[in-house]
């Protein structure tokens, strides 16, 4: 038997070898490597271009291999740099020299191009469902607290009241869009780039549209030129990755705050914080904090793909070797925080009479004294200036809008009267009832309506 062939490696120094080489990483692709092999070497029988009988040897061969690396018994060589080329060599010692006839019609650059989309594909997938895990988590959490009210914040000043669940829900909203974009992100992904060879095509009469078949891929490759140096998909992913991160700190931010002493709106369960090292009493978020600060690390992953793309010619070249690090990081670092925040979600109780304590004075209504107002015929504007001037009296007197007398009402407006004393949080909150508003019939709405986005 001949051995696999490495003229190349020989020649290269051990410091620029272990430079080159990313079997250190690539290695989690061999699953994704071995099923594009033996779905070419399934085409390359088919189409005549190498016997059955050698499709069979190097499938089983192939089959055989994968089992080594999933009990942990394959030894991954550096020297051989890659995941597709210690795949081979491990290939030639166990069937011989018809081994070389796998890699007919295909090169390294279509081969990495298709694990990686292979690999992308799954990770999709994956990720759409942990963030359905995440929403259904935050769904419960809102339907468990419907009725608590609590100061909704503009620059994190009281603007006006909201039902929690509806606060809650926008964070539903964020998550789902993140879900759409990766089944957008997946349409691009979802294209085959076997058979592209190193840049120009291949000259041998292979057939894609059965490989694709057999890999579940939708669409082929137009452009072979276009499928080894495209790495749109990967850095498409990694937006939306980054995107997602950011919903996911906005949310730990406001976790971390709402279980503040100062805020104390809620309680996190404490297997997802930890304690101090000196001071006995305390409970930190870390859970939460800690996803907000892996969020820049997933922004880094994503500037570093697109840095490493700016410039580079047609067609592939060694900078894409770059591309497969920050992606795994993205991949993991996104599903950890997913997964541990759809199980902290469901650990956060609320403390209801906080929360709406935590609205001082009434004078978060001074919005709805506006619109009563408007409603008895003056311009929102004016309305806007002499709510304004009765708060500032309101705020210098020390009182409450309903402390205030109604004669003291009348000498900023004549329209003012009895009724005026109606308007209390809850009728501030029933009266949104517009589509997305915060009233109760609405967050019922939208309940519904997310409960149903989630079991599709």
């Amino acid at each position: 038997m001949k051995h696999f062939p490495n003229n190349f490696h020989n020649k290269v120094d051990r410091l620029a070898r272990d430079y080159l080489a990313s079997i250190p990483f690539d290695q989690r692709l061999y699953r994704q490597d071995i099923e594009g092999s033996i779905a070419h070497v399934k085409m390359l029988a088919k189409q005549g271009i190498i016997a059955n009988s050698d499709a069979e040897a190097i499938i089983k061969g192939l089959s055989s291999i994968r089992g080594e690396i999933e009990q942990g018994k394959f030894q991954f060589k550096p020297e051989l740099e890659d995941i597709h080329m210690n795949v081979e060599a491990r290939l030639f010692e166990k069937i011989g020299d018809v081994a070389g006839k796998l890699h007919t019609a295909r090169s390294r650059n279509d081969q990495i191009a298709l694990d990686l989309r292979l690999f992308a594909r799954e990770e999709i997938l994956k990720t759409i469902d942990k963030i359905k895990a995440l929403q259904s988590s935050l769904v419960q959490l809102a339907e468990a607290n419907k009725d608590v009210i609590m100061p909704g914040y503009t620059h994190l000043q009281q603007a006006q009241p909201v039902l929690l669940a509806h606060h809650l829900l926008a964070y539903f909203e964020m998550f789902q869009r993140d879900k759409e974009r990766f089944h957008d992100c997946f349409k691009r992904v979802d294209v085959l780039p076997l058979g592209s060879g190193a840049l120009a095509g291949v000259a041998h009469a292979i057939d894609r549209d059965f490989v694709a078949r057999e890999l579940g891929f939708s669409k082929v490759s137009t452009n072979s030129l276009d499928a080894v140096s495209d790495r749109d998909f990967v850095i498409e992913f990694e937006a939306t990755a980054a995107l997602t991160m950011m919903h996911l700190s906005r949310l730990a931010e406001e976790i971390i705050l709402w279980s503040s002493s100062e805020f104390g709106f809620i309680e996190i369960g404490e297997a997802y914080t930890t304690g101090s090292s000196i001071m006995p009493q305390k409970k930190n978020p870390d859970v939460a904090e800690l996803a907000r600060g892996k969020t820049g690390r997933v922004y880094g992953n994503l500037m570093g793909i697109l840095t490493a793309m700016k410039a580079l010619p047609l067609a592939y070249n060694r900078d894409m070797q770059e591309d497969k690090e920050g992606l795994f990081d993205t991949v993991d670092t996104l599903h950890s925080s997913l997964e541990v925040f759809a199980e902290m979600v469901k650990t956060i109780k609320l403390n209801a009479k906080r929360a709406r304590d935590a609205i001082k004075k009434d004078y978060i209504l001074a919005t709805d004294l506006a619109d009563y107002l408007v409603k008895r015929g003056v311009p929102f504007r004016e309305a806007h200036g002499v709510v304004a001037k009765l708060s500032e009296y309101a705020i210098n007197k020390g009182k409450s809008f309903h402390e205030l007398s109604l004669r003291e009402y009348n000498n900023f407006s004549p329209l003012f009267n009895e009724e005026v004393y109606d308007i209390i949080l809850e009728s501030s909150i029933a009266a949104r009832n517009v589509i997305g508003g915060t009233s109760p019939q609405q967050v019922e709405i939208a309940l519904t309506r997310a409960r149903k986005l989630i079991e599709e």
